[in-house]
């Protein structure tokens, strides 16, 4: 009997738990026996080569893509540490700073991770964590269910013209007229803009 073959894979675009499920029954149902899978990464389990073309091609089906240069790799733990990061925002009173937080999480200097991302993404570590913010906001305010000082404080800005001049900067226009438009601007995570 051959011996099993352990693989760590590097998945780019998985930013919830229904992606997770997704990318599980994906690689299952191509015969991969999966040992566990978390945002942006997945161990499996193989009896023989593994078929990488194969697993890019049925995942790319669902908007997801294998990963196998290193720098891509670690710009999506840094992409997955942030939308985590954001998600924590609204759930502890005190989080470390984010430089912090993500030298911990991925056992890096911050300086290090800075660079690579922007030069993967073309943009800022701490921009792409403002462009989460305001998806979040967006999100938020389609409920209806919060006011925006609530939200605001949720989010962790110092005050509502703090967030409503980072959401008019971001999204071009402000919260009210945002509010008053029918149409959802609303942003998957994996599509955030470069």
């Amino acid at each position: 009997m051959a011996e099993k073959k352990k693989e760590e894979l590097h998945i780019r675009n998985m930013v919830c738990d229904r992606c997770v499920m997704v990318v599980r029954d994906t690689l299952e149902s191509i015969g991969l026996s999966v040992i566990d899978v978390e945002l942006g990464r997945v161990e499996i389990e193989a009896e023989e080569t593994i078929p990488y073309e194969k697993i890019d091609n049925e995942l790319k089906e669902y908007g997801f893509e294998l990963i196998q240069n290193k720098n891509q790799q670690l710009v999506e733990q840094i992409k997955t540490r942030l939308i985590e990061y954001v998600q924590q925002l609204e759930e502890s009173e005190q989080l470390p700073k984010l430089s912090e937080y993500l030298s911990e999480e991925l056992n890096q200097n911050y300086s290090s991770l800075s660079s690579a991302f922007s030069e993967n993404e073309n943009i800022t570590i701490e921009k792409y964590v403002i462009h989460l913010k305001i998806e979040r906001v967006k999100e938020l305010l389609s409920y209806g269910e919060l006011t925006l000082s609530e939200i605001a404080w949720k989010l962790n800005y110092s005050s509502v013209a703090h967030l409503s001049a980072q959401f008019k900067q971001i999204t071009g226009m402000s919260v009210t007229d945002y509010k008053k438009a029918r149409e959802s601007f609303r942003k998957p995570l994996d599509g955030i803009e470069k």
